[in-house]
């Protein structure tokens, strides 16, 4: 008999392999077991195009109405890319979208298995990385200058006051470019970073450039503390762990240095570039599980990684590919366990514990996709790269074991 669950999970697929691969996953591992109670959004870019994007928007809606959405890889446009699906308009990226609408907090975390080692030996713990999801370059306003100019910040407030800063007098060609944020939404990223740190009882690490950036980073400097001291020195000091603040790149050398195990909060082109490297250094960002939080407890999953573009053409042409699922997969397994978690339904988060369970085993047997064979040393065991469709079979193959 099938798990059931009453409230529906937003399910927003996306693009190319992983398209094809978010499919593969419900027919082999999810639907044999649970009845799948889902609001489906087609966020493929030809739905995006038909739908002017009203898709996206009316996705991130559900997700604040149902709490919980599950979101496959989706292609953020480029002018090639607009060539090749003859879009109206370069469209905007759906995470930011989502999660401009969330007003959320990213959190991404490797996905560690027994074989694979991370290329800093310290690192025996996962290192969460905590991405503020809105501003900064991603919502920046940007002037190529063609010759000498003189180049100022000018403010005009509501009540009528002006305000002016010179940036530079250029004496020939260049480039301006202007960022934001705002205090109510690095607010947010704090709760959201606090709160994350309360559920998993993990330690919360905050790096930006205040001593250089004496406005722009000392606001979420300041902020942070303002939060922290306010709302959860205490709760925080009753579970026995700590938040601080530092540097960024004496964030970078003390990250590199530690036996990981923390939340790492960073701004978001910082939180952009450092997750990606986590992840690397970890094994794969095939491997690594992305979450977006909002303040009031909204949850949105998804895979951290592209489309697999590559592995897309080929698949066209008939061809198998060895495309690594695993963190689609833990998308789906952490969206079933929070809805679990929300309706009290044990059998539900059960069975998104074996089924992670599952991929982690299949992968310390041997069987793996080919990204990593290349990575997988443990004696005893050699390792086997096989294709994707072969290697969601070896994984069902042993949650029917458990």
């Amino acid at each position: 008999m099938k798990i059931t669950y009453k409230t529906p999970i937003v399910e927003m697929q996306g693009d190319e392999m992983t398209r094809i691969l978010w499919d593969m996953i419900k027919d082999v591992l999810i639907e044999p077991y649970v009845a799948l109670n889902t609001e489906f959004y087609d966020l493929g870019l030809p739905h995006r195009e038909e739908t002017a994007d009203e898709v996206t928007r009316a996705a991130a809606d559900a997700v604040k109405r149902l709490g919980v959405g599950v979101k496959c890889a989706t292609i953020t446009p480029n002018a090639a890319r607009v060539s090749e699906y003859g879009l109206s308009q370069m469209w905007l990226s759906p995470n930011g979208t989502i999660r401009a609408a969330l007003d959320g907090t990213v959190f991404r975390a490797p996905i560690m298995v027994k074989g694979i080692t991370p290329y800093i030996p310290s690192w025996t713990k996962p290192i969460t990385i905590a991405r503020h999801a809105y501003g900064d370059v991603y919502k920046n306003s940007e002037i190529r200058v063609d010759g000498a100019a003189e180049c100022a910040l000018d403010v005009k407030y509501a009540d009528g006051r002006t305000e002016r800063k010179p940036i530079i007098t250029l004496d020939g060609a260049g480039i301006i470019q202007g960022v934001h944020n705002k205090d109510a939404s690095i607010r947010s990223f704090a709760r959201s970073c606090f709160n994350y740190a309360l559920d998993t009882k993990q330690n919360v690490w905050f790096g930006a450039k205040d001593t250089i950036s004496k406005i722009y980073d000392h606001r979420f400097k300041d902020i942070f503390a303002e939060v922290y001291d306010a709302e959860y020195k205490t709760k925080f000091a009753e579970l026995g762990i700590n938040y601080e603040y530092s540097l960024i790149d004496d964030s970078v050398a003390r990250v590199v240095r530690s036996g990981g195990g923390f939340i790492w909060a960073l701004k978001n082109y910082d939180g952009d570039v450092m997750s990606d490297m986590v992840a690397t250094a970890f094994g794969s960002l095939a491997m690594m599980t992305s979450v977006l939080v909002s303040p009031d407890g909204k949850y949105e999953y998804e895979a951290a990684h592209g489309t697999v573009t590559r592995h897309y053409y080929r698949h066209l042409k008939g061809e198998e590919t060895s495309t690594n699922p695993v963190a689609t997969i833990f998308a789906w397994t952490g969206a079933l366990r929070r809805r679990g978690v929300t309706e009290g339904n044990a059998a539900l988060t059960a069975f998104a514990d074996r089924l992670e369970r599952a991929c982690l085993t299949a992968i310390e047997r041997g069987v793996m996709t080919g990204d990593l064979v290349p990575l997988f040393k443990a004696d005893g065991v050699t390792a086997r790269s096989v294709s994707s469709r072969e290697f969601l079979k070896a994984i069902a193959a042993e949650l029917e074991n458990a």
